[in-house]
């Protein structure tokens, strides 16, 4: 990993600041998938080689409703513990009165970036955040499966599901006792809002609420869409689906006891880890549609780094976040943990493709992807999102039909939205 001491040697520059006369404590507040907080630590540890400065790191639940609580709460109590908090791409309109604007400090970097995901933290004018990676979501297939059943990755979600059946029966039968077709995230968080709008989106049942503020979630497509995931559950995704989070989603995958997953980029470099039992095995294509002719629909994720206007550091802390979103730092995130870039430059660099073949073939995914109505909602998306989530949950666990719940949650949404969002 020849770049990493690189970053050491001119971090200093990087960061526009001489070693300082005196030693800043900061902390960072890190989601725990994956081995994100191991990653950044190996960074943290070269920017306090380059600046003197030290960073702890405030380690946060991999639950991003949890996490958005939490900061929620710190923030409004005007919190100066956490200087630099890694953000979820939809919190931006939510957040960004609490957090310092970027936008001069990020003037010499910013066209580097994709212009989509600076303006998706640009909220009145202000950069409220750095991107830091960006995600969608893609369906994992075991090839070595498909292949030894004659099938190609499926193009729509009826052929996913009959696809799983066959290979889960016969793989059964064979002694495979374990083993489930498909396995998504289907507890009730923000995970299922992204996985329940990629089923309505791709089955052309709407946004949920549309970029003019319509709300749109109450029709057919978008019932049709929820009654087909319901059918998944005990057939070829267990009931604990309805529990799971990403990480639960990959444990059942890593171990190879599934034959489908829906997740996002981060468990493409954890399963061709050593401890894999599918290293090897295994491939990525784009979600699937309801119908030949609808658009796949993957929902933009990403995470971003965002400067707290509580920090007592904040120069230290605006230092900390341009080191960490350079094109070092995230030219190691994509070789070691397969986040996407959110520099548009490292889709061409050769070391990445070598290290992570699939991450040239994902730019049109997140380029087309599905945003969350955040920029519709502001600052009731989370509320949105919560009753949404909870609608598709209710129909997911049979109670009450599709059609009854987001009839229900239209009239919730209407309440919620009053004269505007």
């Amino acid at each position: 990993m020849k770049f990493r001491f690189t970053a050491v040697a001119v971090a200093a520059a990087l960061i526009g600041v001489a070693q300082p006369s005196f030693a800043a404590n900061l902390s960072i507040s890190a989601n725990s998938t994956g081995k994100n907080l191991e990653l950044f630590r190996k960074q943290l540890d070269e920017f306090e080689k380059a600046t003197g400065n030290k960073v702890s790191v405030v380690t946060m639940p991999s639950s991003s409703s949890e996490q958005f609580s939490q900061y929620r709460l710190w923030l409004a109590a005007g919190n100066k513990d956490v200087d630099v908090y890694q953000t979820d791409v939809i919190w931006a309109p939510q957040l960004a009165d609490q957090f310092v604007d970027l936008k001069d400090a990020a003037k010499d970097v910013v066209d580097d970036f994709f212009p989509s995901i600076i303006a998706s933290q640009t909220v009145n004018g202000r950069l409220v955040a750095m991107p830091l990676f960006t995600d969608a979501p893609a369906l994992f297939y075991r090839k070595d499966l498909l292949d030894k059943y004659g099938k190609q990755p499926p193009k729509t979600w009826d052929e996913m599901a009959a696809t799983a059946k066959e290979i889960q029966e016969k793989e059964r039968a064979a002694g495979q006792k374990d083993l489930w077709g498909y396995v998504f995230q289907g507890n009730a968080y923000e995970g299922l809002t992204c996985n329940a709008l990629e089923w309505v989106k791709s089955s052309g049942g709407g946004q949920i609420i549309e970029q003019d503020g319509t709300i749109s979630i109450n029709n057919e497509k978008a019932a049709a869409a929820l009654d087909r995931a319901k059918g998944w559950i005990g057939t070829i995704s267990p009931s604990g689906v309805l529990a799971y989070q990403e990480e639960e989603s990959r444990g059942v995958w890593q171990t190879g006891n599934a034959v489908f997953m829906r997740n996002w980029p981060y468990a493409y470099a954890l399963g061709n880890g050593a401890d894999s039992a599918v290293k090897g095995k295994f491939d990525v294509a784009t979600l699937p549609v309801a119908k030949e002719g609808d658009s796949p629909s993957s929902t933009l994720g990403g995470w971003n780094l965002a400067v707290s206007k509580y920090s007592q550091n904040q120069d230290a802390a605006i230092a900390l976040v341009k080191f960490l979103t350079s094109k070092e730092r995230q030219k190691q995130r994509a070789i070691e943990l397969s986040n996407l870039p959110t520099l548009v430059a490292l889709y061409d660099d050769k070391d990445i493709a070598a290290a992570q073949p699939f991450m040239p073939n994902w730019k049109p995914i997140f380029q087309n992807a599905v945003p969350r109505p955040s920029a519709s909602a502001k600052v009731k998306y989370n509320e949105v999102s919560s009753k949404f989530w909870t609608a598709v949950h209710n129909s997911l666990s049979g109670n009450g039909t599709s059609a009854e719940n987001l009839e229900l949650l239209e009239a919730d949404l209407t309440s919620l939205k009053g004269d505007n969002w």
